[in-house]
């Protein structure tokens, strides 16, 4: 017994030495990459872009094992900018823009944030491989656009892809009831159609007219090009090599990858190597996302993704939805700082769990008893997404910002079809003339199903008079509005459901004006949720679960990357109802238009 007792105590003895040890040199690990970050005295900033650009940097990049290359965030993208301005020893900065598919008001809020940068006198130049519109449509932003020799330009248009799922379910035997709180509310289409309903195509027709208005206008302006002669390009040629597009103006320079940076070399008289420096490594050496300095500072309060009511980082993933709790949290934080003065609620969320969002806006009514809250819209802010933002004092959004889709919509899964071809077999023993009646192992009877669709309508309602009393508008205002429509930022400014068009740093000065402080004096931005670092997830519940923890995220991210259809519209409220096995009323954007 003595010497089991000893094994055991020297085994706790080796498992407690070895995790000291592991964290030691985890710790040290991490000091020496910090440390080893020394910027020179005069560099050119590399700005890598592409993919959908995540509002709020994700937390897989706090593993120090984890190889996958972060994409840098929309928030992180404009603190460098902006940091980048009037630091005197960034020269230049250049945009390494390849594969961008971000929605179009996050390609605007990066053009006002290189406006700013080049109020500075500094220059910005875009490189570009094989670009696509979406690549181009931001680089002419730029004071010169550069594309790489031997590549092609692909300016073909603009698309809206629109899947519809009905009928490969159906074949499964898996198909969907729904209540549509109204017409326009479209989020249901996807699983109960199999084509567009007119609606639906009136939507994304006016969203996509409105973007390709956009494109248009912007290169034409920023290149000298008139309007008609450039869609007469992209409807004519498509597809151009980089000397036709020099020829036609489109472009500055064709130039390799070698020259460019030769280039840089002979200007400077510094090799590449030590004259570009890597955003990531800029942020990092001036003090990552932490807020800068003492005093005054105003909070910016991130929901981003899917509205969930619980568990929606930890089930969901990174950067893929926030829960009630999570925005309790972040909004304690803001409040119990002395220093933070006021709020500003950056939303780029198309919706979610309709009681969830309720939920969200009681806690933010509270928080605007106390501080001052200005809204600021993203890439989508609508439904759930939109009914967070009625506490605010001040809505801001971006012309191209997805708002508005007031309307609800409920679906309950039915699997009875699939369990047949299976050769399940149910019985049922209940008391209660509707306990079986929410199964997704039957459809509702006609009781049931009226049942349904009055409580969807109840939260229809409810959120009508949410924005009736928090608009100043009245409910025959609010149905000319609602009922599910989406509107673009500056289509919503003209039906009052935004109070300013403009971006991140717009809804700052608000803030600022609105908790007077100084508007001279440089903001320091507090960014909640606060993003995870690896000290975090060491210490943050069991140590057992670490493992797990860490793995499961890791796979998550690969399992997903590699999945085709991952990035389809409808995908997002898919994920949503493979979450739970009961009927889900949803107050979700049901218009997701990925324009290419």
């Amino acid at each position: 017994m003595e010497g089991n007792r000893k094994k055991g105590g020297c085994f706790r003895t080796g498992c407690l030495t070895v995790t000291v040890v592991a964290l030691l040199l985890v710790g040290a690990a991490i000091l020496l990459h910090l440390w080893g970050k020394k910027l020179p005295e005069h560099f050119v900033l590399r700005l890598p872009l592409s993919g959908q650009i995540d509002e709020r940097p994700s937390d897989q990049g706090a593993f120090p094992f984890n190889s996958a290359r972060q994409q840098l965030s929309l928030e992180e993208l404009m603190a460098i900018l902006d940091r980048a301005g009037t630091d005197r020893r960034v020269d230049s900065v250049v945009l390494e823009i390849d594969g961008l598919s971000a929605p179009s008001a996050k390609i605007q809020e990066l053009r006002s944030s290189i406006d700013a940068f080049r109020k500075s006198g500094k220059k910005v130049v875009a490189f570009l491989r094989s670009p696509e519109d979406k690549d181009y449509m931001l680089a002419v932003a730029c004071d010169s656009v550069v594309v790489q020799k031997g590549s092609w330009l692909l300016l073909d248009g603009l698309k809206a892809e629109l899947f519809f799922f009905a009928e490969p379910l159906r074949k499964l035997g898996i198909g969907f009831q729904a209540a549509q709180w109204k017409k326009y509310k479209s989020g249901i289409e996807p699983f109960t159609r199999s084509s567009a309903s007119p609606e639906y195509r009136e939507e994304v027709n006016a969203l996509l007219d409105e973007s390709w208005s956009d494109y248009l206008d912007y290169v034409s302006r920023r290149r000298g090009i008139g309007r008609e002669a450039f869609a007469a390009v992209i409807d004519s040629l498509a597809v151009l090599s980089p000397e036709k597009a020099l020829s036609l103006h489109l472009i500055d320079r064709v130039a390799s990858a070698h020259q460019f940076e030769k280039g840089y070399e002979r200007q400077s008289g510094v090799m590449a190597r030590d004259l570009f420096v890597g955003a990531g490594d800029y942020l990092e050496a001036t003090g990552g996302m932490r807020p800068g300095g003492i005093g005054d500072r105003i909070a910016v309060v991130n929901i981003a993704g899917p509205i969930v009511s619980s568990g929606g980082v930890g089930e969901m993933g990174d950067a893929e939805g926030i829960d009630v709790a999570s925005l309790k949290h972040a909004l304690e934080t803001a409040l119990d700082d002395r220093n933070v003065k006021a709020i500003v609620l950056r939303i780029d969320s198309p919706g979610g769990d309709a009681l969830a969002a309720a939920s969200m806006l009681e806690l933010l009514d509270d928080a605007k008893t106390k501080k001052p809250i200005v809204a600021s819209m993203s890439g989508v802010a609508a439904s759930g997404g939109y009914m967070v933002a009625l506490a605010s004092d001040r809505i801001f959004a971006e012309p191209l910002t997805l708002t508005g889709s007031i309307g609800v919509f409920a679906l309950k899964p039915d699997v009875s079809g699939l369990l047949e071809k299976s050769g399940v077999r149910r019985e049922v023993v209940a008391r209660g003339k509707f306990a079986d009646a929410y199964t997704p192992f039957k459809s509702f009877d006609d009781a049931s199903f009226r049942k349904f669709v009055d409580t969807s309508g109840e939260i229809y309602r409810d959120f009508t008079g949410m924005v009736a009393a928090r608009r100043k508008m009245t409910p025959k205002q609010v149905d000319a509005v609602a009922g599910g429509r989406v509107w673009s930022g500056q289509r919503a400014l003209s039906v009052k459901l935004v109070d300013r068009i403009g971006g991140l740093s717009d809804a700052v000065a608000e803030a600022k004006k609105l908790a007077r402080m100084d508007p001279k004096k440089t903001t320091n931005l507090l960014y909640l949720p606060a993003r995870k670092t690896v000290v975090d997830y060491l210490f943050d519940g069991e140590a057992a679960e670490l493992a797990t923890t860490v793995s499961t995220r890791l796979a998550r991210e690969s399992v997903l990357g590699l999945l085709p259809f991952g990035q389809m519209p409808g995908m997002g409220t898919a994920r949503m109802l493979l979450r739970s096995y009961s009927p889900q009323v949803l107050a979700v954007d049901p218009v997701e238009v990925h324009i290419r």
